[in-house]
């Protein structure tokens, strides 16, 4: 079999697993009652496809919420993922649940407002991913209804308008164009009766109360006028037989369950809505007058979306459409002519910028008199802001330079942090033809998402001794690490109406800065290096600040207060490549966790009066020396004179009290049994513990070698110490933290640069 074989052995696979053949209108409620989600009401049924693909665990603006994956577009490998947000998105599951039970909610239209580049594009992409794909799984098919009247007899007129021997064949099978439910076919009493005895307690009820569609209705009226004048018993049986009826599945998809109406769109509030007439087809059914459902052409919006979701993207551009849906929820019908109407089973949802809500509020001066107010009313608004975590704000900014979809869904905080400090290389084409590499150096990706987060913050809620940066930390992560002590975020009195998320640098002014500096030569050299590949941290908060002056999208109060917010954010991510200087220099010396453990052990003892033992099982005492040394070499707290001999004064008391025994899962300790070891308690909960784990400082490098001088650090006398120190610097960044040698080299040198003016 050849590869082009197997893929079409793949594509036909896939196509088996998805369709269905038709059956029955008995066959599809026999298989209703063993899988009621294939019956829900269109709410439900996007409730049922949004909780189907699960939840995770984020921290968002400091906190953990519950996310739900569908929002994550896990079907399409996070291609149109929406980050952030999650608490507005989860806003909008708890009104669909709502809606899906009728209560309350269920006349309001779901309205999404926000900012350009705020993820309301995705959100649309998403719903309809997601939406396409749970179709496709077996509690998630959605069904409609076809009809064939030419099987009544050889010479009956009927929707194809004349009939022959091959009455039965598919070509004479004609789709609901709008999705009907299968329902909807049986009289309402029956139809009722049969949903009471559908649904468990405990779930939503399903709701279908749609009549049959108009072009379904002239089937089912021809159908039962002949089978009534024949004098038929089982009128019912006769009109659904599966020659006349039968159900088929497809998937959902925009024109069919999903409806999107576009900015772009245009033509009478009704054809935008419903569709038109065709004229030139059949105008007259009969002779009382009356336009021919089967010459409509039921493109429009609500249309599409019967069944499922109708989306109206830009709401702005279609204002005058909006007041037209005021009924649509409440009533759950609309009309083709005065004389035809058409119920529609379908979940509202409208997306916006900023500048329709200022189109519902011209004349909100009026108070009670507002022309506007019935459909404000009606309105539910879900604002989307822009990403105040650095993280996620990194995660789309990669997404922007490269073509990397997968959600970053990382088990530690480690992890994270790694993956948002890393390099991105991109390749681009210069003049010539010639593909160069331009690397991102790491922590520029993470400067650019700090500035841009930081520029979101509300600055006036935050507390003494803070600035945007922290607040940017705090939201981040959860906490703040002060020294040794660690602030959650609960400890900050945060005010609950600030103003962060709704302005500031959007993602794609970042994206466009960044795409030029891949393109912007630099004037920097080296005799072996291509430094001038490489983009550094400073380079992009430079260039982020310096471009605001030229950027049509921010006024002038915004240009400056952005500005002045670049250094702190500069100040920070120095901090960050000076840590990685100092952990490359100071990798080897490195506390391994055993010692650690083994600390924390005799101070845990210590404190407790509690006996340890030791490899034989003997019981041995807290070591004083031990504790000693591990505070003074490698803690770096203390000198002799903090202890009488081996013995600690009460500085030191008060330190492993405090800084250690507080600290510590007290519960895992209390709850251990002879088979406990240290390695049962994350030794990074203890902030002073995570410090020696983790970090040194140039104190630490100062002792360790003492002939090091960070002056001649660019170019290191041969057989010197500092030569030998940055060989196994430069190496050491590479390995730990994935430099290249140009930017390790640039990093080291910004660095030591501004080290050296302290060093004495």
């Amino acid at each position: 079999m050849t590869r082009g074989d197997e893929y079409v052995r793949d594509a036909d696979r896939a196509l088996a697993e998805t369709y269905e053949e038709p059956m029955s209108i008995a066959e599809y409620v026999d298989r209703l009652f063993e899988s009621p989600t294939i019956g829900s009401h269109a709410p439900k049924y996007l409730l049922e496809a949004i909780e189907a693909a699960g939840t995770r665990t984020v921290v968002e603006e400091g906190e953990e919420k519950r996310r739900y994956r569908f929002f994550d577009d896990p079907y399409n490998d996070g291609e149109h993922a929406i980050l952030g947000n999650t608490e507005v998105l989860n806003g909008f599951v708890d009104d669909l649940r709502s809606i899906a039970a009728g209560r309350a909610k269920d006349e309001k239209i779901v309205w999404f407002e926000g900012p350009t580049a705020t993820g309301k594009s995705e959100l649309k992409r998403c719903l309809v991913n997601g939406l396409r794909e749970y179709s496709k799984t077996p509690e998630g098919r959605r069904y409609t209804v076809e009809w064939n009247v030419n099987t009544v007899d050889a010479d009956s007129r009927g929707l194809s308008y004349g009939g022959d021997a091959t009455a039965g064949d598919d070509e004479n099978w004609y789709e609901s164009p709008v999705q009907a439910h299968p329902l909807s076919v049986f009289p309402p009493a029956v139809r009722e009766e049969l949903l009471e005895a559908l649904d468990d307690e405990g779930h939503v009820p399903t709701r279908i109360e749609a009549r049959l569609d108009p072009f379904s209705r002239e089937a089912y009226d021809f159908l039962e006028e002949r089978y009534r004048r024949q004098g038929t018993d089982e009128l019912f049986s006769a009109i659904t037989n599966e020659r006349h009826v039968r159900v088929k599945n497809y998937v959902v998809d925009v024109g069919q369950g999903v409806g999107v109406l576009h900015s772009e769109d245009d033509g009478s509030p009704k054809e935008r809505l419903v569709g038109s007439w065709m004229h030139g087809m059949l105008q007259e059914l009969d002779s009382r007058g009356r336009k021919n459902p089967q010459a409509f052409s039921y493109d429009g919006v609500l249309s599409q979306g019967n069944g499922v979701l109708t989306i109206v993207e830009d709401a702005a551009q279609h204002a005058d459409l909006l007041q037209k849906l005021l009924n649509v929820p409440d009533e759950q019908s609309v009309k083709l002519d005065k004389g035809i109407g058409m119920d529609i089973d379908t979940q509202l949802v409208i997306i916006s910028n900023p500048d329709l809500e200022a189109q519902l509020n011209q004349h909100a001066d009026r108070n009670g008199m507002d022309p506007l107010k019935a459909l404000k009313r009606r309105l539910d608004k879900h604002e989307f802001g822009y990403l105040t975590n650095c993280s996620l704000e990194a995660e789309l900014i990669h997404r922007e330079l490269t073509n990397e979809t997968t959600i970053w869904e990382l088990r530690t905080e480690g992890e994270l942090r790694d993956r948002v400090r890393e390099p991105v290389v991109v390749p681009i084409k210069d003049g010539e033809g010639t593909i160069r590499r331009r690397e991102f150096a790491p922590h520029a990706i993470e400067a650019a998402a700090l500035y841009a987060v930081v520029t979101r913050l509300d600055e006036e809620d935050l507390p003494n001794g803070l600035d945007l940066v922290d607040k940017a930390l705090i939201f981040d992560q959860g906490y703040l690490q002060e020294g040794d002590t660690r602030r959650r975020k609960d400890e900050f009195d945060f005010a609950e109406t600030s103003h962060d998320g709704e302005h500031g640098i959007p993602v794609t002014y970042t994206r466009d800065t960044l795409a030029e500096l891949l393109q912007t030569d630099r004037d920097r050299h080296h005799p072996e290096l291509a430094v001038e590949d490489v983009i550094m941290p400073r380079d992009v908060l430079n260039e982020m600040a310096s471009g605001l002056a030229d950027a049509p999208v921010f006024s002038t109060g915004e240009r400056s207060e952005f500005e002045n917010r670049v250094v702190p954010v500069k100040n920070y991510v120095f901090d960050r490549q000076e840590g990685d200087v100092v952990e490359a220099i100071m990798h080897d010396k490195r506390v391994d966790e055993e010692t650690v453990a083994e600390y924390v052990e005799h101070v845990y003892a210590w404190e407790t009066d509690e006996a340890l033992y030791n490899d034989r099982g003997e019981q041995i005492d807290p070591d004083p020396l031990k504790m000693k040394l591990f505070e003074v070499e490698h803690l770096g707290r203390f000198d002799e004179e903090a202890y009488e001999g081996n013995l600690p004064r009460e500085s030191v008391h008060q330190f492993r009290r405090e800084k250690v025994i507080t600290t510590l899962n007290r519960h895992a300790w209390e709850h251990r049994d002879e088979d406990f070891s240290v390695a049962d308690v994350d030794l990074t909960a203890i902030p002073i513990i995570r410090a020696v784990l983790e970090s040194h400082d140039w104190d630490d490098v100062r002792r360790t070698f003492e002939d090091f001088d960070p002056r001649q650090w660019d170019d290191p006398p041969s057989g010197t110490e500092t030569e030998r120190v940055k060989a196994e610097t430069i190496e050491a960044m590479i390995d730990l933290f994935g430099y290249s040698t140009a930017s390790a080299e640039l990093t080291s040198r910004h660095v030591m640069g501004q080290v050296s003016y302290r060093w004495d």
